[in-house]
């Protein structure tokens, strides 16, 4: 198939970044990435550099609301992240991250910041036409607690050449301890293009949601 090798290995890297909404993981070694992802209750933004094909660092801020709307937290971190392992099959990839983030976190229930350390892990799989992945984040500051999940899945619904657009059906379920009491689930389209891809859905609250991500 024409472009095959350079086009899955685009698409492999941009479905890594896609597989960790908290905190995605990097591009390719001495490229930089940015990344948001926004809605009602949830509003991040960052961007690292790959100093390496399996180091990043960077930095970005989190804005989490409860789903009453009463509680708030502001998250700015600096970030590390590391590929810590990856199998590549003949039409596949699969690869185990290490996400850590360090940082001043403010909120509207106590005075003063607080420092908030973020580990995490994250695996996914990927073909050009199937994608699930999964992430687990701890989220602590001293008497907080907002550790984070989520898993995802998706599909493509046709190939396409390395220089075409490639439209995917993604669907997401993610919680976060301390803010909701609910699964979000939320169904979205994908539209995938060499060096970025964006995100539109509405989540089972019936909210607007919104992802981006750009390598450059």
């Amino acid at each position: 198939m024409k472009g095959l090798p350079l086009r899955r290995f685009t698409v492999a890297c941009l479905l890594m970044a896609s597989s960790c909404a908290p905190a995605g993981p990097m591009g390719f070694k001495d490229s930089t990435m940015a990344m948001g992802d926004f809605s009602p209750n949830w509003r991040e933004a960052w961007v690292n550099h790959a100093l390496t094909p399996r180091d990043a660092v960077g930095a970005g801020g989190l804005y989490m609301r409860s789903d009453s709307g009463q509680l708030k937290r502001n998250f700015a971190e600096l970030t590390y992240t590391r590929l810590l392992h990856r199998i590549n099959g003949e039409h596949s990839q699969a690869n185990l991250w290490f996400v850590g983030g360090a940082g001043n976190l403010r909120g509207n229930d106590f005075g003063g910041n607080k420092t908030m350390l973020a580990p995490g892990l994250s695996v996914d799989y990927e073909t050009t036409r199937f994608y699930v992945s999964g992430t687990a984040r701890l989220y602590r500051a001293p008497g907080i607690n907002h550790d984070f999940a989520s898993g995802r899945i998706g599909f493509s619904f046709y190939e396409v050449d390395y220089d075409q657009i490639q439209p995917w059906f993604v669907l997401e379920a993610r919680r976060m301890r301390g803010l909701s009491d609910s699964t979000e689930i939320t169904p979205m389209l994908r539209l995938i293009h060499k060096s970025f891809f964006i995100e539109a859905g509405v989540n089972s609250m019936k909210q607007g949601r919104f992802n981006f991500m750009y390598i450059f």
